[in-house]
């Protein structure tokens, strides 16, 4: 069996869950907000880099009868620094004071690494936005990111 990087393993954990029962988290009841608020941004953004990629991914096969090698090209497109913080716009509107904050929390945060393809200011605005899709995500509230993410698409689109 061929080793998977630990963003795959990540994102085979999360669909095992969510298709498990959409009421649960990863490893058994969801997260309250204030245990989600505990949480660093940046592993917010981890959490929500990893959902986001899934609904992107699930998207595309569902929608696109493509090769695999073409499949991670568009999903890699879409979920890159640059294309987030280009999408960002359209969800920014819907997010709730809740979201906004914890998008604050997650655009000011100290980074360890830096985009390779991306400027500061865009790698900064994506990584507030996957801390605000991995609050929701660990949340529990998986129709809330499906909201969001669909309304950045037919906004861009």
């Amino acid at each position: 069996m061929p080793r998977l990087r630990i963003r795959h393993k990540i994102l085979i954990v999360i669909f095992a869950a969510v298709c498990y029962n959409n009421r649960m988290g990863l490893f058994g009841e969801n997260m309250t907000p204030a245990q989600v608020r505990a949480i660093g941004p940046v592993a917010l953004a981890f959490v929500g880099d990893a959902a986001e990629s899934l609904f992107v991914r699930e998207g595309l096969v569902r929608t696109a009868d493509r090769r695999a090698g073409e499949l991670q090209k568009c999903a890699a497109a879409e979920v890159s620094a640059k294309g987030q913080a280009k999408r960002l716009a359209a969800a920014e509107k819907l997010f709730t004071e809740e979201e906004r904050e914890i998008f604050l929390r997650g655009r000011n945060a100290k980074k360890a690494t830096k985009s390779k393809h991306a400027t500061v200011a865009e790698y900064n605005l994506s990584t507030g936005f996957e801390a605000v899709l991995g609050y929701l995500y660990l949340t529990g509230r998986h129709a809330r990111i499906a909201e969001l993410l669909s309304a950045e698409e037919s906004e861009t689109i």
